[in-house]
């Protein structure tokens, strides 16, 4: 047992910052009951050094509290999950330092050049980092996947049956004439590694359902097979959900770490593949030091990005990735800006309302510009088209 100064000197904190902690209800010492003076077990030294640990990486008193909670109840997993979050925070703040001293690094650049100064060039910097700050930090999850996530294998499994059914149907209907999707317009095999032909240069027309997990297995199979990790190649899987795509992976021998927003998807993760390195995080802050992946991949989670987003998004699967890193992107994606135009046109024209609101909600990519993106990085690209809208792209390294 002990007093407050001597629980102080112990820690190396304030006595102040002790009685800060008993005011906000973290910690609860016994009192003397002579002179009501606080006694420090060896149990509240252990929950101060906790408290100051947590503060030290710089956890909020709310979290601090939710995580004393998880201790107390010796829920390990929970812990580690508000540890993750803080320490997606910290990489988040890295980032946009790192963000900060480019800007500075280009002002600086502009001032040495030769002639007088155009002003308004560093204006021009300043106004494109703040928008590209305020687009990493206003993304937040509309559809609330976490209470999605106890179906959501069910509901995948059953959208793509339902999908491949009808297009079944359709085909023995229709043969004869205009289908909902042009039979001009490849539905491609897996593994098949050619490009097809653009909507613009065939009959433009939208699915009389929308599906957004049609070709959902064949698509992930496809990005699996491109990527063909070798064995022990270390993978990452940005918005892994249930770990779908990253369990293929990791059946082709690949060492996978898997990462999501939802707290219940990577529940449901973790129970399908408990070998499987799982972890809190999002695109715009890859909660990872540089260059620690061999490859990254992502499904049907990349729309969920603005455009601006987007841009931020591949500049960090750069990042983690080693010099010869490739990436795995399978999404819905329009080819070019025609066929998104025509998309949209059709779809309002017809009034399919699941088309528009998925318009609305969603912002699926241009594939054209996603490659050369991707090439003006150095990249080689090729990609494969499944259905109207569903694509998958590998890009690899040239150096």
């Amino acid at each position: 047992m002990m007093n407050i100064k001597e629980a102080a000197s112990r820690l190396g904190i304030s006595a102040r910052a002790i009685r800060f902690y008993e005011e906000k209800g973290l910690i609860l010492p016994a009192k003397q009951s002579s002179n009501g003076y606080r006694t420090y077990t060896e149990n509240d030294i252990w929950r101060l050094q906790t408290i100051a640990a947590l503060r030290e990486i710089g956890m909020s008193l709310q979290d601090i509290t939710h995580a004393l909670g998880e201790i107390d109840q010796g829920n390990q997993q929970r812990l580690e999950e508000y540890l993750e979050l803080q320490q997606a925070v910290m990489y988040a703040q890295w980032i946009e330092l790192k963000r900060m001293m480019d800007t500075t690094q280009r002002m600086i650049d502009l001032n040495r050049q030769d002639g007088p100064l155009d002003v308004s060039h560093l204006h021009d910097l300043a106004d494109s980092a703040r928008r590209l700050r305020e687009a990493r930090q206003n993304w937040h999850d509309r559809w609330n996947y976490d209470t999605q996530a106890a179906i959501h294998d069910e509901r995948v499994q059953e959208a793509d049956s339902a999908s491949t059914r009808q297009s079944i149907s359709e085909n023995r209907h229709h043969s004869d004439k205009a289908s909902p999707i042009s039979d001009e317009i490849e539905v491609s095999h897996p593994y098949q590694d050619t490009d097809h032909s653009t909507p613009s240069d065939s009959k433009d027309t939208v699915q009389s359902s929308f599906y957004l997990y049609h070709n959902y297995d064949e698509a992930l199979e496809q990005t699996a097979h491109w990527i063909s990790p070798a064995l022990g190649e270390k993978g990452l899987d940005i918005g892994t959900g249930t770990g779908n795509l990253a369990g293929k992976l990791l059946q082709h021998g690949a060492d996978m770490t898997a990462i999501d927003q939802s707290r219940e998807m990577l529940r449901r993760c973790r129970t399908k593949y408990p070998e499987m390195h799982v972890k809190l995080g999002n695109f715009l802050a890859l909660p990872f030091a540089d260059h620690s992946f061999d490859f990254v991949v992502s499904s049907f989670a990349f729309h969920h990005l603005s455009p601006d987003q987007q841009g931020l998004a591949l500049q960090e699967m750069q990042r983690v990735l080693t010099s010869r890193g490739r990436i795995g992107l399978t999404d819905l994606m329009f080819v070019d800006a025609t066929h998104r135009d025509s998309y949209i046109r059709q779809a309002e024209t017809t009034g399919h309302e699941e088309q528009l609101r998925a318009l609305r909600e969603r912002h699926f990519p241009l594939l054209d510009e996603l490659c050369g993106w991707l090439e003006q990085q150095g990249y080689v690209t090729k990609h494969v088209r499944h259905n109207e809208l569903l694509h998958t792209l590998l890009a690899v390294p040239l150096r």
